[in-house]
């Protein structure tokens, strides 16, 4: 099977999933709330709205007329609308989802520039009191709750040291780069705007490290088991025998075949960061995805929260396919 005959079915295989996705945030917008349209309009709607309402979503026919002009709406773009204020839910995604990615991804780099190495030196002194010390310092980190990590790394470099700005993208005065694709640093860096660039890293550094902080004793673990299994293979050995340094043995041979489980757990870990960020964007008031659900649960914003648990799961299901995509990229056995 080729790589792109593999890539294609797994894209197959995601639409089941996709369907089954918008059929549960169908179910609980439309089947699991006793009065809908006050829950989508809020308690001070009135009765000419809430009839709108229900005529637009064709809530008085059957379940599956319903579900049909349910998909129609979210393909056309039609989320539903924030109670009161009346902007569009896709529109306020569209705002504050590129701060999350953004997030996300500095996380993820994080993550990997310490998950793989310290599981490569674990793995390389073996059942030693480095290894003993490595393994005790990502345990303690993915055991760890994220609020409490978030709220000591913000006590400590934000509040006490002040090393680190405490919440926010950019620092109050600046302008924000122009917008291309919505997160401050690829937009300063596109831009040329090396204030803002350097700015917006600053504030990125302390969140995203307290985001990494839980994720990545799960890489530093699926690391070091991997290295041990692969310096256990005949061909080490043989690499070894050829008279080869260690470090060319470990970062040459062993390390490329690690990786392959490693890069997968990646591929899964980022739709769960894209989840995971809605305690630190709290905590450090960062104006992402889950600030604004977050939000939405305090007011009562159904439609929004409908919106952003949507974002979330097909976020997931996003991790999952680039995870299936990545073992196959990485994986030559997968052509065979």
């Amino acid at each position: 099977m080729g790589i792109l005959t593999f890539i294609g079915k797994r894209l197959l295989l995601t639409i089941p999933v996709i369907i089954g996705v918008t059929f549960l945030t169908f179910a609980i917008s439309f089947l699991f709330v006793p009065n809908v349209t006050v829950a989508w309009l809020g308690l001070r709607s009135t009765v000419a709205a809430r009839a709108a309402l229900a005529a637009e979503f064709h809530l008085n026919d059957p379940i599956y007329v319903q579900y049909f002009y349910y998909m129609s709406n979210l393909i056309h773009g039609n989320w539903g609308t924030i109670p009161g204020g009346g902007q569009p839910i896709l529109y306020n995604i569209e705002i504050f989802f590129p701060a999350t990615v953004e997030l996300a991804i500095a996380s993820i780099v994080i993550t990997i520039v310490i998950g793989i190495p310290l599981g490569v030196i674990a793995a390389r002194y073996h059942n030693t009191k480095v290894d003993h010390s490595i393994r005790f310092f990502y345990l303690a980190g993915y055991s760890s709750p994220p609020f409490l990590l978030a709220l000591l790394g913000l006590l400590v470099f934000g509040y006490i040291f002040k090393f680190f700005p405490t919440q926010g993208e950019l620092t109050v005065g600046l302008i924000a780069p122009k917008h291309i694709t919505g997160m401050y640093v690829v937009d300063s860096l596109l831009t040329g705007n090396w204030i803002d660039l350097r700015d917006s890293v600053w504030h990125l550094i302390l969140p995203a490290t307290a985001l990494s902080l839980t994720y990545f004793g799960v890489v530093a673990k699926m690391t070091r088991a991997s290295m041990l299994e692969v310096l256990q293979k005949d061909f080490i050995r043989a690499a070894y025998a050829k008279g080869l340094r260690g470090s060319t043995v470990i970062f040459k041979h062993a390390l490329r075949n690690a990786l392959i489980p490693t890069i997968t757990i990646l591929g899964l870990l980022l739709g769960s960061l894209l989840g995971g960020t809605v305690v630190i964007e709290s905590i450090f008031q960062w104006p992402g995805i889950g600030l604004f659900a977050t939000q939405a649960v305090e007011n009562y914003d159904f439609p929004a929260i409908v919106g952003t648990t949507l974002i979330f799961a097909l976020a997931v299901v996003s991790g999952n396919l680039i995870a299936d995509v990545l073992y196959a990229v990485m994986d030559p056995r997968i052509k065979v």
